[in-house]
């Protein structure tokens, strides 16, 4: 009951920080598993029950019929907590009117008097205790449904279907999981006050009729009046609620896509416009907020002032009706108030609050639980030799109103298959996985499916994590995989290497090797893989389709996706899918049908880095600069002023009626009034302002934050932030704040008033006094970092989450849903035991005060005083053991709740790029030639990573065309990192003969454009995602799409251009993704553009009108493209081959190929022979060609040469 298994913990938390090794196991009563499954049995039965009585199912009565029986047991409880309030008034009253007929001789009134303190007493202690194990176990009641409904938000995300998923984003499941579910945690605690509230003032009625007769009935008229008026309140809440849950959504659905695609964004210097939609949300959101808060500061003001003006009616009915006022009256009617005075003014109201906004929370919740679910697959398990898929009079949709289609007369594909894009492959495979519907037709699959993505899926953890997949580790085995997909000696840690949210810290051949092993390493029947080669360079592709696709999955039948025509030759069956899916007749491959393709990999890699937290005390600098944060100096005294003006009113109104004052009681309740509601609304409005502007900082700071940052934290680390700690903020943090101060302003009030009139009060306040304050301390060094462990455990939830939704597809396609369902409960067991241990921590802490209290005031109760000092000593004394340790609490609360501060105000702080701006601009016509020069680059992606670009000295000449090739780790994507400054150099860059270090971030990125090598769309319109600054006409955008072959896709959309894209841009396919970021290119007309592996992932007809169109289109830039296809680069006017981090040779790629021994010949030697001859005979033909034009024959080595070229750069991985 005392919680004293606590006492351990609390000794080492005052010792030393507690870490997470500290914590205890979960109960079973709390894991998630047990939780979610039983909501889930229910929501299925109401499910089963709507669909046959023809309704919409309720997820509200789901969660009743689940929690009814417990909950309701916890009701029976809160009356007889209340019935013991109402109890102590009473006891009090006769006590009183023993004093006022104090007879020295009267034994049996004595004896009477000593039972009615004896009575007084022991009502104290029950409340002390039963106080909280009651609201300890509401609380609990509370988690129990937040988890339940967590482990059921998740479970219901990996079965969702790719229509449903464009209903949804992942910022509003997020939502859900954040904000949403933690309404139930408050929610629990005040609903049962919706029916004994009104019960409790019934009875009160009935003692104070008795007690003042007919004059009761205007307070109990004014207290009946407060409740419509909170309902109605109640109701508005509902609203603004609804209101801020949307926008919220809407919030941090943009920060996750401003977080996922941080890296493009400051690529395209676009964070200007994302910084300006972030605002535009948080300033709705905060309009709504600040609505609400004022509805809040509304039903403070009336918790604090209502007592007042009750009595003061009351009283005055009281005297106008002939009738004298008494010590006990005054006492007894002022007691009988206050024991019903929290319920009508906060507790109802606040369950009224909670429960509309609970309302929209379920309906939100229930929204998402309604989306349609992937049908259950239905593969058949055979024989490995009998696998196969048989497809016969496939059509299906994607989109069935735009009838984006995939249709298909009928294949079976037994053996090796390779599948001939152009754009439907995906579709293709989507189709046998199951998550494209089928509209006709027949799927039939023998066998156990594995996938390997056509854009790689990593989730955080450690190489061998996400290649075993949850499988056992078989060494032999798993070496061999190892081997086959090219991953021996990958990294400086192996395969235990820790890798960030979304492989962050991996290149793009690294993450897609790894995805390959992935699929490899099951024991699959049929391996469906979506174009695994297009991320890695010639030799590497090579290895991987010897050794590993054509190696050691050779008994098995894959269905290989590729644009890589020169491993045809060894496949059994060839499907060739034009743009409606419709398959050619097989062919047989020949040596000359096969051509293409390089491959790419960057060359760094990063760790992931844990999650930090601060230690110690929250110190007396935050509280300062939060409340700076929402008010001027000025401001912040006049807010001061305001809470002591309010609170000398308020503690002066009994004494002054006591003393028969009444027009000095009269105006003191006037004042009362009118400062109690101006305090409060000028709190919440600072409050709410500090968090606004916290928030601006934060994103602002994340803005700016160079990019290794998003490389080495996860995405669930930032939302979290940006999602429940500002949550908290917005909500929690402010109503605590106030009440925090409000009670301890009431506090000093009451202690000064009593020890006014009885001063040796102050002999038991003081020491009272100190050893709360003690209690505090020694609370709150445990308390503190259980919150703060509570923050850290929360994010890995969210992280899961987003990462979980990014690979969906793998995960249903590895059948691993349950896995990652585990593995989310194990997350939120963990987050569970800490926020177990915070309620429980602060029960141990309210426990103790409120039985020091008790013992206070029953120590007052048995002291001799004068009638009228009794009644004020016991009525304040009581009022003082509510209040001293509530009080105490909250301040508790509110350092707990400042750790969300902190940890915002952590991210205020982070480190920065170079500015934006500088006051050194360039021309406006700058770069007006597009010459690059690197002179003695040094190059790391942060301060104490390793050096990936060493001593670089080239130039790229105006309209220079050069390729850039090399091995994984060569430094190639490290050379447009470098040019973009997404980490400061070390050397000198120019542009035009300016030195780019000079200039500010946006004078230099958007005087480049970029093709990048992973294609970001964000959720909105096609034409916000070409021209996020609105710079462009309609014509302008049209002809863009048309020179990239996407207008007639765009045309077939339902609202064309105005059309709403999925998040991410997943209602396109990644080679659609890259032609929109090159009509983003060909709108923004600059001199320099870099393509970095922007043709991976479209097919060669494609690639080559991609390639014409950029010839033509940028025949006056320098161009630096990164691609794997040595055809698209064997043109360019020079090579440039670089090997750890140095350039190795610079040359005319036909010069080059004469050197048997140089990197860039073997790499043309390893595209086969037919190829290798083709290129040869290209290089041979560019250079001819350059013989014959002077100017472009061999490029001037003086870096100033404005010689008319164009440039290309090349990027290959190993």
């Amino acid at each position: 009951m005392a919680v004293h298994w606590l006492n351990p913990l609390f000794r080492i938390g005052y010792k030393r920080s507690l870490e997470q090794e500290d914590l205890y196991n979960v109960l079973p009563e709390f894991r998630s598993k047990t939780l979610g499954l039983t909501l889930q049995s229910y929501w299925d039965e109401e499910c089963l029950k709507s669909a046959k009585e023809l309704k919409k199912p309720s997820f509200c009565k789901a969660v009743i019929r689940c929690y009814w029986k417990s909950y309701s047991l916890l009701g029976i409880f809160t009356f007889i907590e209340e019935a013991t309030m109402i109890v102590q008034p009473v006891l009090l009253g006769y006590l009183l009117r023993y004093f006022e007929t104090y007879d020295p001789n009267d034994y049996h009134g004595l004896e009477l008097a000593c039972y009615y303190a004896l009575g007084m007493s022991l009502s104290l202690l029950l409340l002390a205790v039963m106080h909280h194990i009651l609201f300890f176990n509401i609380q609990k009641a509370g988690m129990k449904i937040r988890v339940a409904m967590c482990n059921m938000i998740f479970r219901k995300a990996l079965c969702l279907s790719n229509s449903a998923r464009g209903k949804t984003t992942t910022g509003q499941i997020v939502n859900l999981l954040s904000n949403d579910v933690s309404k139930f945690d408050d929610l629990t605690m005040f609903l049962h006050y919706l029916w004994v509230g009104p019960i409790q003032v019934a009875v009160v009625v009935a003692l104070l009729w008795g007690e003042i007769g007919p004059s009761c009935l205007v307070g109990i008229a004014l207290l009946i009046f407060l409740m419509p008026l909170q309902t109605q309140f109640g109701r508005m809440f509902s609203v603004y609620r609804s209101r801020t849950a949307v926008l919220t959504d809407h919030r941090i659905r943009t920060m996750n896509e401003v977080v996922t695609g941080m890296r493009i964004i400051k690529m395209y210097a676009w964070e200007k416009p994302f910084a300006a939609l972030v605002s535009e949300y948080r300033t709705e959101e905060i309009v709504n907020l600040m609505k609400s808060s004022m509805l809040r500061a509304a039903n403070m003001a009336t918790y604090f002032s209502a007592s007042k003006i009750i009595v003061l009616f009351t009283f005055a009915v009281y005297v106008m009706l002939g009738n004298t006022i008494t010590a006990s009256r005054v006492f007894v009617t002022v007691s009988l108030y206050g024991a019903i005075r929290l319920t009508v003014t906060h507790f109802f109201p606040s369950a009224l609050e909670k429960l509309f906004e609970s309302l929209v929370s379920i309906e939100r919740i229930q929204t998402f639980l309604n989306l349609e679910e992937l049908p259950k697959n239905t593969n058949v398990f055979c024989q490995p030799k009998d696998a196969s898929v048989i497809i016969q009079e496939l059509v299906c949709y994607w989109d069935k109103v735009s009838k984006t289609s995939c249709s298909l007369v009928s294949a079976t594909i037994p053996t090796e298959t390779a599948v001939l894009p152009p754009f439907p492959q995906s579709s293709l495979l989507s189709a046998i996985l199951g998550e494209l519907p089928l509209d006709k037709g027949v799927v039939k699959v023998k066998g156990q499916l594995t996938y390997a993505c056509q854009q790689p899926w990593v989730f955080p953890g450690t190489i061998r994590d996400n290649i075993l997949f949850g499988k056992e580790l078989d060494p032999a085995k798993y070496e061999k995989v190892l081997r086959a997909c090219a991953l021996k000696r990958l990294l400086p840690d192996g395969d235990l290497t820790l890798i960030g949210d979304r492989g962050a810290t991996l290149s793009g051949g690294q993450k897609a090797r790894v995805n390959l092993a992935r699929a490899v390493y099951q024991d699959a029947d049929i391996y469906l893989l979506d174009d695994p080669l297009s991320a890695v360079d010639g030799e590497v592709g090579r290895h991987l389709f010897e050794k590993c696709i054509c190696g050691i999955l050779k008994d098995k039948p894959r269905i290989l996706v590729t644009h890589q025509l020169q491993y045809l030759k060894v496949a059994d069956q060839i499907l060739v899918l034009k743009e409606v899916c419709r398959p050619l007749l097989p062919c047989p491959i020949t040596e000359q049908s096969t051509r293409h393709f390089c491959s790419c990999m960057a060359e760094h890699t990063q760790t992931a880095v844990e999650e930090g937290r601060s230690q110690g005390t929250i110190s007396t600098d935050m509280y300062y600069k939060y409340l700076r944060a929402g008010a001027n100096i000025f401001g912040l005294v006049v807010l001061f002023v305001v809470n002591i003006v309010a609170q000398v009113t308020h503690a002066f109104c009994i004494p002054s009626l006591e003393v028969n004052a009444k027009h000095v009681f009269s105006g003191l309740t006037a004042a009362t009034v009118l400062f109690g509601l101006v305090r409060a609304m000028l709190f919440f409005y600072v409050l709410v302002k500090s968090t606004e502007t916290l928030h601006k900082r934060m994103f602002d700071t994340i803005l700016r934050a160079p990019v290794h940052f998003f490389d080495v934290n996860p995405i669930g680390r930032v939302l979290n932030r940006f999602s429940k700690d500002i949550g908290q903020m917005d909500v929690l943090l402010p109503i605590t704040f106030v009440d925090a101060c409000q009670v301890l302003l009431l506090t000093i009030g009451v202690i000064v008033v009593s020890a006014m009139v009885v001063p040796w009060i102050l002999i038991l306040v003081v020491p009272l006094l100190i050893i709360f304050l003690f209690l505090r301390r020694y609370f709150l060094q445990t308390s503190r970092d259980i919150k703060r462990l509570e923050g850290t455990t929360r994010s890995p939830v969210f992280s899961h989450l987003s990462s979980s939704l990014h690979g969906l597809w793998t995960i249903r396609a590895f059948r691993a849903e349950q896995r990652f369902q585990n593995v989310f409960d194990a997350h939120q067991d963990l987050h569970s035991v800490t926020w177990y241990l915070f309620l429980t921590s602060s029960r141990w802490f309210a426990l103790r005060l409120d039985l020091l209290c008790a013992v206070f005031v029953i120590i007052l109760i048995y002291a001799y005083l004068g009638a009228g000092d009794v009644g004020l000593a016991l009525s304040y004394a009581i009022t003082l053991m509510g209040m001293f340790q509530w009080g105490v609490r909250q301040s508790a609360e509110v350092e707990n709740l400042m750790t969300s501060v902190e940890r915002v105000m952590e991210y205020t702080e982070l480190e920065s790029e170079a500015p934006w701006e500088t006051e050194k601009r360039p021309p406006l016509d700058w770069p007006s030639q597009g010459l690059v020069t690197f002179d003695g680059v040094n190059f790391s992606y942060s301060a104490d990573g390793p050096v990936v670009l060493r001593n670089m000295n080239a130039a790229f000449l105006p309209r220079e065309k050069v390729g850039v090739v090399g091995r994984t780790g060569a430094g190639k994507s490290s050379l447009v990192s470098a040019l973009f400054r997404l980490a400061e150099p070390q050397g000198k860059i120019y542009v035009d003969g300016i030195l780019t270090s000079e200039l500010g971030l946006h004078d230099l990125r958007q005087k480049m454009s970029i093709i990048p090598q992973d294609p970001v769309l964000f959720t909105d319109t096609m034409r916000k995602n070409l021209d996020p600054f609105n710079q462009h006409s309609d014509e302008e955008l049209w002809n863009s799409l048309q020179e990239v072959h996407l207008k007639s896709v765009v045309e077939e959309l339902p609202a064309k251009m105005e059309t709403l894209l999925a998040e991410s841009g997943s209602n396109f396919s990644v080679g659609q993704r890259q032609l929109v970021c090159l009509a983003r290119a060909i709108l923004r007309k600059n001199r320099i553009l870099i393509i970095d592996e922007a043709t991976a992932h479209v097919d060669p007809r494609t690639d080559e009108l991609i390639q014409r169109t950029i010839r033509e289109k940028f025949r006056d830039c320098t161009v630096l493209t990164i691609a794997h296809r040595l055809n698209t680069i064997i043109d360019s006017d020079r090579i440039m081959v670089l090997d750890a981090g140095e350039i190795q040779a610079y040359d005319a790629p036909y010069t080059l190929l004469q050197d048997p021994e140089g990197i860039f010949y073997k790499m043309v030697q390893q595209t086969g022979q037919q190829e290798a001859e083709d290129l040869l005979a290209s290089a041979k033909q560019v250079s001819t060609l350059h013989l014959k034009t002077p100017n472009k024959s061999q490029p001037s080595s003086k870096y100033g040469s404005t010689t008319n070229v164009n440039l290309v750069i090349h990027e290959t991985p190993m």
